[in-house]
């Protein structure tokens, strides 16, 4: 209604210049016919997200305003979503009655194996055959004379005690996973200047002679899997309520490459050669 009265008053002087009015429109009178915008004084006032507040005009009326950014106007970037195509529902949609398969054939009906290529050669049987895996190889973790020689210099392994696999790994002298055993290498071993005692799986002509010359001893000793598991873990035996298994004899095959069977819990007492021994070895 404001609107439309102040249009007509304006066109009514513009045209009607002569026209006498009672009521001339002068600017003071058309500023005071204007609505003028206040804060509300309301601070408790509240409106739909994305309002800033109440207004009110000079006639005690309210109007809203709103903030430039609200809740409601937040959108993804255009192509930030994908509709997934939707295959066989009419052919308005290009995707309709074959579904992009064509017509026929065994593509178009069913599945096939993988690696199937239509009857030809598949690549599989194109490619020759090259090496193969040794299902006997075994893996061993090797570590060398001079890293025992610094842990026993830092106070971490006691010489005057065996060192067993489990030593070695609980002082952080080989990692934490063991598969097949333990190879004790030459490498440091001018380092050794005191006898010291090992239990390992495999020991090296070098590292046993300097061993052998500072007065200690290497063992070569087998264990299987379960054997290392309850070697350097016993406290899962104890965890699961079971017994430590016994220890498993070599296989045949491996007799000439071990001094004895392993022994369980990890002793700490090395056990001296016999004069057999010492004179297989």
């Amino acid at each position: 209604m404001l609107r439309r009265r102040i249009s007509s008053l304006i066109t009514t002087s513009f045209f009607n210049p002569s026209k006498n009015i009672r009521n001339p429109i002068t600017p003071l009178s058309l500023s005071s016919q204007i609505p003028h915008f206040e804060r509300c004084p309301n601070p408790n006032s509240r409106g739909p997200r994305g309002y800033d507040g109440d207004f009110t005009m000079g006639a005690g009326s309210s109007m809203r305003g709103y903030s430039l950014l609200a809740l409601n106007d937040l959108r993804d970037n255009p192509g930030a979503r994908k509709k997934k195509t939707r295959k066989g529902r009419g052919i308005g949609s290009g995707k309709g009655k074959t579904a992009g398969r064509g017509h026929k054939g065994q593509k178009a009906r069913g599945t096939m194996k993988f690696g199937f290529e239509g009857g030809q050669t598949p690549l599989r049987r194109r490619l020759p055959k090259r090496g193969f895996k040794n299902p006997f190889s075994l893996t061993f973790q090797p570590v060398g004379l001079g890293k025992i020689a610094r842990l026993i210099n830092a106070g971490k392994i006691d010489s005057g005690e065996l060192i067993t696999m489990k030593t070695l790994k609980d002082t952080g002298a080989i990692g934490k996973k063991i598969e097949d055993g333990v190879s004790l290498m030459g490498r440091g071993a001018e380092l050794i200047q005191w006898p010291i005692h090992l239990e390992v799986t495999r020991v090296t002509a070098r590292a046993k002679a300097a061993v052998e010359a500072a007065g200690g001893s290497v063992r070569r000793v087998h264990y299987n899997k379960l054997g290392f598991r309850a070697l350097l873990k016993p406290e899962w035996f104890e965890k699961k309520g079971r017994v430590l298994p016994k220890p498993a004899r070599p296989p045949p095959k491996l007799k000439d490459k071990v001094d004895s069977i392993g022994r369980l819990p990890a002793p700490r007492d090395p056990i001296p050669f016999t004069h057999e021994e010492q004179t297989a070895s």
